[in-house]
């Protein structure tokens, strides 16, 4: 099959997982372009992220805003901690058949019959299976790594049996099978696996460490054809950019949420574009809060077209945020989705354009590498904000006040 740029492509159909990935690879370069279709679904065009969701809906934003303002592809929840992304450290690690995790009512235990109970209920259009995972030390002794990689290995195909449609029927979740943060070395058995015995069961791989990648990729050639989510959460746009030079073709991005909760507004762009005057290294985004924006007037990003820069202004938002209403807010994550949707598409067009690697060099010299500090007080913290950690101090500023105590030492102040 080939593109409408001339570029090699290869296409998979996986009809026991109902979806259709096709991809093209890009001339010296890993990163490729691609198109992820589900049944249902609008064609999801790769590289590209997913918004990440708490309780089943992104923090700040309705059903109705969304569908209005903004044009995600998709939505990450993860069961194993509705309400946060990256999930509570739990007291106890995982069993031999199952795994701890945090819910609304505590801490609990969930087996892969109960997962798989979990799965048929909700109906998500892709689900990842049950690993075992880091539980405190991300580097463990070799035993308990080769153990967490055989627990996983033997979860996927307990889920994948008890989910096994009917010989004419399809499966009702693109499955994508857990990699885990492992060396190579100790799961090349498990990849192998993968790649020989069940492939006819997955949609794609869901990477735990995205440097993994430079060791499936030239292995594993049946997975190679696979789409790639990135659970391995970046933390700025020039992570994202690693990533997606390895091979990623989906990430989920938490720190969306985590800057727009900060009151900082997201101000770059790929392909990069400077001043000719700027000097130095030029920020992620800013900060919201700041006095000098009191009487601005400017959209939150100079040519930017979504619907806060081209109805509201920097003071507005400002004057929002200061008075703690959740406006603010609202219209942060609206722009900063929208920043991320124009950040992707200008990758997918250096990638077609085969100018990917310069512009990456160019973004990393011109930006700095973290996202400014929001200065002012958060939204009130909801249940995606708490960690439920031993001795953690209270977010929320209390807001009833002992009257007649404080007129009391007023008194004995002025006596």
């Amino acid at each position: 099959m080939s593109s409408a740029d001339g570029s090699r492509t290869e296409g998979v159909e996986m009809a026991a997982a109902r979806t259709l990935f096709t991809s093209a690879s890009v001339e010296g370069a890993t990163a490729r372009l691609g198109r992820l279709a589900l049944p249902g679904r609008a064609a999801f065009d790769t590289p590209n992220y997913t918004s990440v969701a708490s309780r089943g809906a992104v923090p700040h934003l309705t059903p109705d805003n969304m569908t209005r303002h903004m044009s995600p592809g998709s939505t990450y929840m993860a069961l194993e901690d509705s309400r946060r992304s990256q999930a509570v450290t739990t007291p106890m690690g995982n069993t031999a058949k199952s795994v701890t995790l945090f819910t609304s009512t505590g801490f609990r235990s969930l087996t892969i019959p109960g997962y798989v109970e979990a799965t048929t209920l909700l109906r998500p259009d892709i689900v990842v299976p049950l690993a075992d995972l880091f539980h405190i030390s991300t580097t463990p002794p070799s035993k308990k790594l080769v153990r967490m990689v055989d627990r996983t290995e033997e979860w996927v195909d307990q889920f994948l049996e008890a989910t096994a449609p009917e010989p004419s029927a399809a499966r009702q979740s693109a499955v994508f099978a857990p990699v885990l943060a492992v060396e190579y070395p100790l799961q090349w058995a498990y990849l192998q696996h993968l790649a020989e015995d069940v492939l006819e069961s997955l949609s794609g791989l869901a990477l735990y460490d995205t440097q993994l990648l430079t060791d499936i990729i030239p292995n594993y050639a049946s997975l190679r054809k696979l789409p790639r989510l990135s659970l391995d959460p970046p933390e700025t746009p020039h992570e994202v950019l690693k990533q997606i030079a390895l091979g990623v073709d989906v990430c989920v991005l938490p720190f969306i949420n985590t800057v727009s909760d900060a009151g900082v507004a997201f101000t770059f762009t790929f392909p990069a574009t400077s001043c000719s005057s700027a000097s130095a290294p030029q920020p992620l985004g800013t900060n919201m809060w700041s006095e000098e924006h009191a009487t601005a007037l400017q959209p939150l990003r100079a040519g930017c077209k979504c619907y806060v820069c081209t109805t509201h202004h920097r003071a507005y938002l400002r004057h929002l945020l200061n008075a703690k209403e959740m406006l603010g807010w609202s219209l942060l994550q609206i722009h900063n989705h929208r920043v991320m949707d124009d950040f992707f598409e200008g990758v997918r067009a250096a990638l077609r354009d085969g100018t990917f690697g310069v512009a990456t060099e160019r973004f990393a010299q011109l930006y700095v590498t973290a996202f400014p500090d929001g200065t002012g007080e958060r939204p009130r913290a909801r249940g995606h904000h708490f960690k439920s950690e031993y001795g953690q101090k209270q977010i929320n500023k209390t807001t009833w006040v002992d009257v007649e105590a404080t007129l009391a030492v007023q008194a004995e102040t002025e006596a």
